[in-house]
């Protein structure tokens, strides 16, 4: 199958044509990102594989559609970048990557927690210019204290495992789920806001979770609350955040994704002048940490992610039943 890969890097190059001699696939990379600007780049091939910046709207999937392409072969777990509305109409075929490796994304966000809570950055740095003073680095203690997960799919549950190896009391908000695991008290999420010392986020971005994090539910936060979030920007409203903050109702904020990222993320920007100010203003706070939608970033991930997606688009090819389909059940999400 002809493939074209866009918004593609040096590390996604390597990972997927080593991989490829598995399934040979003609695959070509594009550093640009899909949108309507860059969209004719994909005539002449039969799928398009996709990252969680790129545009699948309405119009760009219906040029899509008039060059022959037939399949979107989404590497990232979130679809909420696709109109899976018009993808169905069109007659075109979206998969995904569910699960690559959780542990990497969990790690990660645990990392922030520890960085946050015992500013290493800070201390780093401080340590680097001769200073070893302590002062304005006291953090607490995780063991005893109370996490409060919202969504607990593969990397919620992650996280979960290792926060508990940590000693704290693990609350979970998930509607979705159907089993709890033993030590992990399933809440509504009014309980998890109030009994929470750290909230972390792992749920998909919807209708239903846009701006879950807004001006009224930080309100219902204890004072001090660290909020992590390693799942998607558009879940966070980031000025009701930046409120919370000033007045110290946040403790701190771990960020791996921003709602603006496309414009930011996978990109050197250092020498230019970001326009952005809300992300700008983020950057003011000392409690404040964001990373570069990096979670994912390990050797691991990035070869589960490529050996999925072209696992895929060998099944799509053959006409059978993918189950990484992006169907029917997901057009409500």
């Amino acid at each position: 199958m002809k493939v074209a890969i866009f918004g593609s890097k040096a590390y996604d190059q390597a990972f997927f044509q080593r991989v490829n001699a598995d399934y040979g696939h003609e695959l070509q990379f594009f550093k640009v990102r899909l949108s309507a600007e860059t969209v004719q780049l994909a005539e002449g091939f039969e799928a398009v594989c996709v990252f969680v910046n790129d545009q699948l709207s309405e119009p760009v999937l219906e040029q899509l559609a008039g060059l022959g392409v037939s399949f979107v072969a989404l590497r990232c777990a979130g679809f909420n970048n696709v109109d899976l509305h018009a993808a169905r109409r069109l007659g075109m075929q979206v998969v995904r990557v569910p699960a690559y490796s959780p542990e990497s994304v969990a790690e990660h966000c645990v990392g922030l927690m520890l960085t946050l809570n015992r500013k290493y950055h800070r201390a780093w740095q401080r340590v680097r210019e001769g200073n070893f003073s302590l002062q304005g680095l006291l953090g607490f203690n995780l063991h005893g204290k109370t996490v409060g997960l919202i969504g607990l799919g593969r990397i919620g549950l992650s996280t979960a495992r290792i926060l508990q190896g940590f000693g704290m009391q693990v609350l979970a908000y998930d509607p979705g789920l159907k089993q709890l695991p033993a030590g992990i008290k399933a809440v509504e999420l009014e309980q998890l806001y109030l009994e929470s010392d750290i909230i972390s986020l792992h749920c998909p971005l919807n209708a239903h979770t846009k701006h879950l994090i807004n001006a009224d539910s930080l309100t219902c936060m204890k004072d001090g609350v660290m909020l992590i979030n390693t799942s998607r920007g558009g879940l966070v409203d980031s000025q009701a955040v930046i409120n919370a903050l000033k007045s110290g109702k946040l403790g701190s904020l771990g960020l791996d994704v921003y709602e603006q990222e496309g414009d930011l993320f996978f990109e050197d920007l250092s020498e230019q002048v970001i326009q952005d100010d809300v992300f700008e203003r983020l950057l003011t706070f000392p409690n404040v940490l964001i990373t570069g939608h990096q979670g994912f970033f390990t050797e691991e991930a990035l070869a589960a992610i490529a050996t999925t997606t072209l696992a895929n688009l060998s099944e799509l090819e053959r006409g059978e039943l993918c189950i990484n389909q992006v169907g029917e059940e997901h057009l409500g999400h």
